[in-house]
This record gives structure tokens, C-alpha cells and sequence, in this order.
């Protein structure tokens, strides 16, 4: 008897959209057991990670503040894979939109104006697009893999940042410290709700999720992504160019990190650090396939994956669980949707003897 694995005809739509849920569903039991072997009660386990996190205003408001730049990356992402284009650098990309805006101020820390923190919203988003330019030059000129492309420049861009912070960007003032100065009052995110972390970033990617929604079903340019990435025989045919649609969602996708990368130095984090983020670029990758590439979907995702990070930090608080047990949920959470995916997509058969067994 064997096992065989056969495409369905047609995929159920209802599946499609309910496999999110199953995954999450199987995460949560999975999450019993791993709290179970680390000699944890799984259900005070599972309460710290999901539940008490989030039950005062300040936790509330502390997990839009990690989905903020988990959307922004995700939205960025999700235009490019509806596409078929495979841009794995968010998490480079949203440095270099540090850098750029963060490096505004560093030039002038001695202007106290209204215009600067525009221009470093502006300023990180040219920063990521340029960054996510690259592979996208590469892709079309040489037929460069953009996924090892983007990925490899992930690690160029750290390196940048900590030459910066460890170098000619460091406060002359911070007792030798690699980082750059503190960001004024003018080149920091307005607070939304005092006495909460809760910042204007949360706000523009809002803007940004309703802008791409937009973009994606009302435009021109939303329809021959959608089309490029079904069908790229009939988009040829009907005159969409592939090249430019490779260009468009790479810097889409590399701006929107950008402004992911520039929401957080100038929100929670206040200065440019050599590390600025705990891998929220990679994460967006989770969270734009948990919301089915769809703006408002990646809403509730992002709002998913925040809560992991979260959920995380309290696990080790309270029940001195390591820090990495956030990854292992993100992974499975991963892993199962994937999983999921194959099961709406493909059926599997018993085979006995070359004829299938019923």
C-alpha cells in the first residue's frame, strides 16, 4: 500500500479561508503539549502567551504597537507575492528606512522644525525602496533570484547600521555606547493615548492598508499585479509589462518596510541602535500568508504575531520560559498553515497495487 498525492480539481474557497483558523487552532494544542514537556501547566502556559498580555489598556495598546511594523512590512510584502514576486529582504529594507530617517536627524539634530519628521517618514521610504531596488535591478536585468538577492542584503544592511552606530553616527555624548543621540521631541511619532507606547506609526499604517486595498482593487496598476501573478502568458498577451510589475511591487514592498523601519526609531525605540528590530521583516513573511495576502486579513494577522511577541516576553517574565519559545509559536503557526495549504490544495490517496484503494 502506498501513499499518493494528487491535485485537487478545484480548490474549496471556503477552505482556503478557514485554514488560518485551523492552523491556529492546532498551534493553541500543539502549544499545550510544548508547555506540558517544559513542566509548565498548559493552561496557565496558555493564558500567559495569549491572554494576559492583553488584558489592561497598556498591553492592548503594546500590541498595536508591535503589529504596526509587522503590517507595514506584510502589506508591502503580500503586493509583491500576489505577484510572484519573492521579496524575503523586508527585514533589510525596513534598516535601511532606520538609517535614511534616522539619519535625517543625525544631520540635523539641531533643527527643531515641524518639517522633520516628515521628512524622515519620507526619507525612510525612499530609503527601503532603494534598498529593495537592487535585487529588483538585478532580477530584471540579469534574471538574479530575488529571494537570495534580498535575503543576502539583509545582512549588508545590518552591517551598515552598526558602522554607523559604532562609528560616525554615535553620540558624542553616550559614554562610548554604539548608538546614535536621542531623537528630540520634533523627530519623534506623536503619542496617540498618554501614558502608552501607542504612536502616529500605528496610524499610517492604517493609511496603508486601506491605500493598497485601494490600489489593489480599483487601479490599473492592482489589476495587472493580480493578473502578472495568475497568469503571465495571458498578461503578456495583454500587453502588462512583467519587468515593470517586478519593479513596482519591490519598491512597494521595500518603501512600506521603509516606513516600518522609520516608525520604529522614532517611536519605541527613540534612537537608532545596532539592532532595532527582533526580526519583524522575516515575521511579515508569516504574517502576509496567514492573511491571505488580502490588506484587511493581514490586519488581524499582524495583530496574531504581535501577540506571539508579546506572549513570549510575558512566558519568560512569569514562568521563566526562554525567550525562544516566541519563535517555536511563529514556526508552528508557519508550519501548520503550510500544512493546511497542502491538504486544501492536494488530496492524499492510498494506492494498493497501482490501483487506488478505496
Amino acid at each position: 500500500m502506498l501513499l499518493k498525492i494528487e491535485k485537487r480539481p478545484e480548490a474549496s474557497q471556503l477552505m482556503v479561508y478557514a485554514t488560518p483558523i485551523f492552523a491556529l487552532i492546532l498551534t493553541i494544542l500543539t502549544g499545550s503539549f510544548l508547555f506540558h514537556f517544559l513542566g509548565v501547566d498548559p493552561v496557565e502556559g496558555l493564558r500567559n502567551f495569549f491572554i494576559k498580555p492583553i488584558d489592561n489598556t497598556y498591553g492592548a495598546t503594546e500590541l498595536l504597537v508591535k503589529a504596526t511594523p509587522l503590517i507595514l512590512c506584510a502589506i508591502g510584502l503580500s503586493v509583491g507575492f500576489r505577484a510572484n514576486v519573492w521579496n524575503i529582504g523586508a527585514e533589510g529594507q525596513l534598516t535601511m528606512g532606520a538609517i535614511f530617517g534616522g539619519g535625517v536627524f543625525v544631520y540635523f539634530h539641531d533643527v527643531d522644525s515641524v518639517f522633520l519628521l516628515p521628512m524622515m517618514i519620507v526619507m525612510g521610504a525612499i530609503g527601503g525602496a532603494l534598498w529593495a531596488a537592487i535585487p529588483a535591478f538585478l532580477k530584471t536585468r540579469f534574471n538574479a533570484n530575488e529571494i537570495l538577492t534580498s535575503l543576502m542584503l539583509v545582512y549588508v544592511a545590518l552591517l551598515v547600521l552598526s558602522l554607523l552606530v559604532h562609528g560616525s553616527w554615535r553620540d558624542p555624548d553616550g559614554f562610548n555606547f554604539p548608538e546614535s543621540r536621542l531623537f528630540s521631541d520634533s523627530a519623534t511619532m506623536p503619542i496617540l493615548i498618554e501614558g502608552t507606547r501607542l504612536h502616529f506609526g500605528t496610524i499610517i499604517a492604517l493609511f496603508a492598508v486601506l491605500g493598497t486595498w485601494i490600489m489593489l482593487s480599483k487601479t490599473l496598476i492592482g489589476f495587472q499585479v493580480k493578473v502578472i501573478g495568475a497568469a503571465p502568458k495571458a498578461g503578456g498577451y495583454a500587453g502588462f509589462s512583467q519587468k515593470k510589475i517586478i519593479w513596482f511591487s519591490l519598491l512597494f514592498g521595500g518603501a512600506m518596510a521603509g516606513l516600518a523601519g522609520v516608525s520604529e526609531v522614532s517611536g519605541p525605540v527613540g534612537q537608532l541602535l545596532p539592532s532595532i528590530s527582533p526580526g519583524y521583516g522575516f515575521t511579515a513573511i508569516i504574517v502576509a500568508f496567514l492573511g491571505r495576502l488580502h490588506p484587511v486579513g493581514i490586519i488581524f494577522a499582524g495583530l496574531l504575531m504581535a501577540l506571539t511577541y508579546l506572549g513570549g516576553e510575558t512566558a519568560q517574565i512569569n514562568l521563566g520560559l526562554p525567550v525562544a519559545v516566541t519563535g517555536v509559536f511563529q514556526g508552528m503557526v508557519l508550519f501548520y498553515l503550510l500544512a493546511c495549504d497542502v491538504l486544501v490544495n492536494f488530496r492524499i490517496r492510498f494506492t494498493l497495487f497501482g490501483r487506488a484503494a478505496s
